[in-house]
């Protein structure tokens, strides 16, 4: 017996083939093996690991929730008056300067009245005469009126009694036919005077004479300009010894005690709105004015089919400026003990179903279907699908919305506390 080279015993010629195949056998053996292990550690690494995902959380609660309406507004004051002269004639006097508080009625300006107050002279003395003159007609024509009935009642009078003699026979045909013609004469004296008394001609020149002097009263008092409003001056335009232009005003009062802010909303936002709805005005520094609707317009304007809503608020310290832009918010409706959750937890889908992001005590995360009510700028309006007190996610409810049910399912949570201002 031999021994070959690699130590192995030689038992004739079949020996080596022996060797080789217990060589190959071991071989396979251990490839084998290897194959099996690393198809195990490819099964190990084809399970996907559990995400982790951040997300901040709020909980649902019954709370004050209202509807607003919102639209960029221009102040105007509550009133204004831009006086106009109703005559031509130089500035005499001013008895205000810009910024002058006034009151309804105060004398703010007077124009030159010379020739006015001769005018009014003229014809208070033309009135006078009228006057006179009727009254002297009127008088007359009283005295002849009386003193015709006196003689139509003596006519009368003794036309009776010459008729009674003549039935007596005391009297004769021819006195009766006297007394008759007499008295016929009476009547028409008095009628006359009847005629007389309707001094109607007199009276319309009394009357024309009348207007004529309180046009030129009218005229002259046109010369003394008050203001119609209490408020402030805004603009004195001309100065004394000027003559404004035609149609052109001499002074500018606005009440700026209160503004009304005229905002453009569209048709569907106008439908909530209604008069006396509570509102407020917020300017360029972030002041906020409490006002209220007072007027929504009937009719679209047809250069950008909106419709016009106007909200008054006072205005005492003069803040608000008539001509500036404000922010202006309108309440349209007030749900009370609404459930209410952040609308950053909302979730909606392509056709419009609306969904949140449910943890529960372990954290565990789950998508909840809900129907929404109303909702304001950062909060919403729950009707359907939770309960007080449920948490829902705001932060990463996005994230969480990407994720299959299964790995959803898998998925780890880590709750951080809400940033705080200072900390943005």
């Amino acid at each position: 017996m031999k021994q070959d080279e690699f130590g192995s015993r030689s038992y004739g010629s079949h020996a080596p083939l022996r060797a080789l195949a217990s060589r190959l056998g071991i071989a396979l053996s251990l490839a084998a093996a290897a194959m099996a292990a690393g198809g195990c550690n490819s099964t190990k690494a084809s399970e996907p690991e559990a995400p982790t995902v951040s997300v901040q959380v709020d909980a649902a609660e019954q709370t004050t929730i209202e509807r607003k309406v919102t639209a960029e507004a221009v102040l105007y004051p509550r009133d204004e008056a831009a006086i106009i002269p109703k005559i031509n004639a130089p500035i005499k006097k001013f008895y205000v300067d810009r910024g002058s508080k006034v009151h309804a009625g105060q004398l703010l300006a007077e124009l030159e009245d010379q020739d006015l107050q001769g005018a009014v002279t003229e014809n208070r003395g033309g009135y006078e005469q009228a006057q006179a003159a009727y009254e002297a007609q009127v008088q007359k024509a009283q005295q002849d009126l009386r003193l015709a009935k006196e003689q139509l009642d003596n006519a009368q009078s003794v036309y009776e009694s010459r008729k009674s003699l003549f039935q007596q026979g005391a009297a004769s045909g021819k006195d009766v036919d006297d007394a008759q013609v007499a008295l016929t004469q009476a009547q028409n004296q008095y009628q006359a005077a009847q005629k007389q008394l309707d001094v109607k001609a007199a009276q319309g020149q009394l009357q024309a004479a009348r207007g004529k002097n309180q046009s030129a009263v009218a005229q002259l008092s046109y010369t003394r300009i008050t203001s119609p409003i209490s408020g402030v001056v805004t603009d004195r335009p001309v100065y004394p010894g000027e003559m404004a232009p035609a149609g052109s005003p001499i002074i500018t009062v606005m009440d700026t005690s209160q503004v009304v802010a005229r905002a453009h909303v569209s048709e569907d936002d106008a439908k909530l709105v209604k008069k006396g709805d509570a509102a407020t005005l917020t300017d360029d520094s972030g002041q906020e004015t409490p006002g209220k609707v007072v007027m929504v317009g009937s009719a679209l304007d047809p250069a950008n089919t909106t419709v016009e809503v106007w909200v008054q608020a006072p205005n005492p310290k003069g803040s608000l400026k008539p001509g500036a832009s404000v922010h202006a918010t309108i309440v349209v409706q007030t749900v009370k003990n609404a459930l209410v959750i952040p609308a950053a937890s909302v979730l909606t889908s392509g056709s419009g179903a609306t969904s949140v992001m449910v943890l529960d005590a372990d954290n565990h995360p789950s998508r909840q279907d809900v129907k929404i009510g109303i909702h304001d700028a950062d909060h919403v309006q729950v009707l359907e699908g939770l309960q007080p007190g449920e948490r829902v996610v705001t932060v990463g409810a996005f994230e969480l919305d990407k994720l299959d049910k299964p790995v959803l399912a898998k998925t780890k949570i880590q709750v951080q506390a809400p940033k705080m201002e200072d900390e943005e």
